[in-house]
């Protein structure tokens, strides 16, 4: 790029870097408190936690780096007109394309990280995802005891805790089980934790006792300083870790395995993701093309171009708004895949299209005069 050009591509820069990051940044906190339970009802580390939070970043991304783009190239194209730089870009002999060039290959780029993104990264940390939360599901630990609350967390079994300090021992502890011969069995313990032994999760009671009551109605009386419980029967070891659409990858989606009956019954939502991964990197491009005619695509305004901006913005939120209604058409009918293309394309077609628009010609004294572009005449 010549030296104005890479100038124009720096100034679009450094406003799309800020943007995204605060974009991202503030979907990430939404994303945070949304998965809190994590921390506070599950009991998982902090670093856990971090990694969820973390691994929705390529989704976040992908959604938010087209708006922050957009955002981006008003703020700096409005600024870049306020003190006339691109008039002077005009004035010194530039084409339409030279100008707009630098923000054209920054949209470019956005769209290349965009697929990239939805191809490969977004699928595998959802899957991250997915396994995360598997294993939380599947951590006695978090399920079995819920501080201060009444839990059942397998058929005829009652657990209560009055607490859990942070090194995982639960205080005060009550178990209440219905025995298979119809009688039940009660335990307190002062003290308890989970640990694994033989490869099996276990609860060890400490300073407790135990009632057991028959049948018939006979009590037996037992305390003790510390009692083993098995909690392997709660180990649901039948479950199996299944990928939902967006955890799949690209060839998973284009190429269903049909013999299985989940994916022969949603064979067209997983076409209508495919075809999105490679539809959404284009509003990267869209959304520049209609920043850039928010700015370039009309006549010269001393006044600014705050209505057009805010017209502009408006037909942007339209556009992506239509984008994600046409994906969830289109998982009714795989012939409608056709159209995510097209919105993009066409908001496109529209930006290019103002901002290259010559003014209609007029004629003077009977002769008709050469149609000049609008910025070209204001410089």
């Amino acid at each position: 790029m010549r030296l104005i050009e890479r100038y124009l591509f720096r100034q679009l820069l450094g406003p799309t870097l800020l943007a995204t990051a605060a974009l991202v940044a503030l979907a990430l906190l939404a994303r945070s408190l949304s998965e809190f339970d994590v921390l506070v009802e599950q009991r998982q580390s902090a670093l856990v936690f971090l990694k969820i939070i973390l691994l929705a970043l390529p989704q976040l991304l992908a959604i938010m780096l087209p708006l922050a783009l957009f955002v981006a190239a008003l703020v700096a194209l409005n600024r870049l007109h306020t003190e006339q730089e691109i008039v002077v870009c005009f004035a010194g002999g530039m084409s339409r394309w030279s100008v707009i060039s630098p923000a054209m290959r920054l949209a470019v780029i956005a769209a290349l990280i965009s697929l990239v993104s939805g191809l490969w990264l977004q699928p595998w940390s959802a899957r991250q995802i997915r396994e995360t939360s598997f294993e939380i599901k599947a951590d006695v630990a978090s399920t079995l005891v819920q501080p201060g609350q009444f839990t059942e967390p397998a058929p005829g079994l009652t657990v209560y805790a009055q607490s859990i300090d942070r090194d995982n021992k639960i205080q005060n502890l009550f178990i209440h089980q219905d025995m298979p011969n119809g009688g039940a069995s009660t335990y307190s313990a002062r003290e308890a934790e989970i640990a694994t032994r033989r490869g099996e999760p276990v609860l060890i009671m400490r300073h407790g006792s135990n009632q057991q009551f028959s049948r018939q109605g006979v009590l037996q009386y037992t305390s003790f300083d510390e009692y083993t419980f098995d909690l392997s029967s709660m180990v649901q070891r039948d479950e199996v870790l299944h990928y939902k659409i967006s955890d799949r990858y690209p060839h998973e989606l284009f190429f269903p395995d049909l013999t299985q009956e989940w994916e022969q019954r949603n064979k067209d939502k997983m076409l209508a993701e495919g075809h999105s991964r490679f539809a959404s990197p284009l509003y990267n491009i869209a959304l520049m093309t209609m920043a850039l005619a928010a700015v370039l695509g009309g006549s010269f305004s001393r006044m600014g171009y705050g209505k057009r901006i805010a017209a502009v913005g408006a037909a942007a939120g339209i556009v992506r708004i239509v984008g994600f209604g046409v994906q969830a058409a289109c998982e009714d009918g795989a012939w409608l895949n056709v159209l995510q293309y097209m919105v993009p394309l066409a908001a496109m077609w529209w930006g290019l299209s103002q901002i290259f628009r010559q003014k209609v010609s007029t004629r003077r004294a009977g002769k008709p005069v050469k149609a000049e572009p609008a910025w070209t005449g204001a410089a």
